[in-house]
C-alpha cells in the first residue's frame, strides 16, 4: 500500500471514523473514574490514564494486525466485525464505571476500562489497516487526541443526529467485507476481478444496515406493544 495513495488515505479515514464511533465514549469513562478527585489531580489522571490506555491499545492492535496474517483469521475477524456493526445499531452502551478515591486507582480504572471496552476497536482498526503498522500508528495519533478531548462533542452529535451511527456501522461492515474478501481461503474467488471484492463489501454493508434497521424497528414495536 503506497503512502498517500487513495487506498492508504481511505484506510486511514476508515480507522479514524472507527475510533470516533467505537471509542467516542472514552471521555465518559475518564470522567466517571476521576469525578471524586480534586480538580488539580483530575488533569494528571486524564493524561496518565490516557497514555497508559494508548500504549496498551497500540500494542494490542499491532499484535492483532500480525495475527490476522494467519490463514482463516481474516474470515473469523470479518464475521466478528459484522456482528459488532449489527450490535452497534441495536444496543446502547452503558458506562458502569465506579469513581476512584485516589489518583493511581483512577488511572488503573481508566486503563482497565479502556482495555475491556476497546476490544471491538482493536479488531476493527487492525482489519482496516490491511497489515500496515504505519496505518495503525497514524490512526491512533490522529484519533486519540480527538477521542480524549473531543469525544463529548462526538457523543452529542450522535445523540442529536442518531442516523450518524449508521455511518459508523457502515464503515465497520465495509471493513468486515474487505477482510473476508482478503482471506486467503477465498483468493481464487476474488482474484478473478478487483471489483468483486468491492461488490461483496457493498453487499455486506447493505445487509448489515438493512437487517439492523429492521431489527431495531421491530424491537421498538415490540417494546411499544408491551
Amino acid at each position: 500500500m503506497d503512502f498517500l495513495s487513495f487506498e492508504f488515505l481511505s484506510a486511514l479515514l476508515s480507522i479514524i471514523i472507527i475510533d470516533l464511533v467505537l471509542a467516542g465514549d472514552n471521555a465518559i469513562v475518564i470522567g466517571l473514574a476521576a469525578r471524586n478527585l480534586p480538580k488539580d489531580k483530575q488533569k494528571k489522571v486524564i493524561v496518565y490514564g490516557t497514555v497508559g490506555a494508548i500504549i496498551i491499545r497500540a500494542a494490542a492492535t499491532l499484535a492483532v494486525v500480525w495475527l490476522l496474517k494467519i490463514p482463516g483469521l481474516l474470515l473469523i475477524g470479518g464475521l466478528i466485525l459484522v456482528w459488532i456493526a449489527w450490535k452497534l445499531l441495536l444496543e446502547e452502551k452503558k458506562h458502569d464505571v465506579q469513581a476512584a478515591d485516589s489518583m493511581w486507582a483512577a488511572i488503573r480504572t481508566i486503563i482497565i476500562a479502556d482495555a475491556v471496552m476497546g476490544l471491538d476497536n482493536v479488531l476493527a482498526v487492525a482489519g482496516a489497516a490491511h497489515g500496515s503498522y504505519l496505518l495503525v500508528i497514524l490512526g491512533l495519533l490522529i484519533s486519540v487526541p480527538i477521542v480524549v478531548w473531543g469525544s463529548t462533542v462526538v457523543l452529542r452529535l450522535l445523540e442529536r443526529y442518531p442516523r450518524l451511527i449508521y455511518v459508523g456501522a457502515g464503515v465497520l461492515a465495509w471493513t468486515a467485507g474487505k477482510m473476508i474478501a482478503d482471506e486467503k481461503l477465498f483468493h481464487d474467488v476474488f482474484a478473478q476481478a478487483d471489483w468483486l471484492k468491492y461488490v461483496f463489501a457493498a453487499l455486506v454493508v447493505a445487509g448489515v444496515l438493512l437487517v439492523g434497521k429492521w431489527a431495531k424497528n421491530r424491537g421498538k414495536e415490540t417494546a411499544n406493544a408491551g
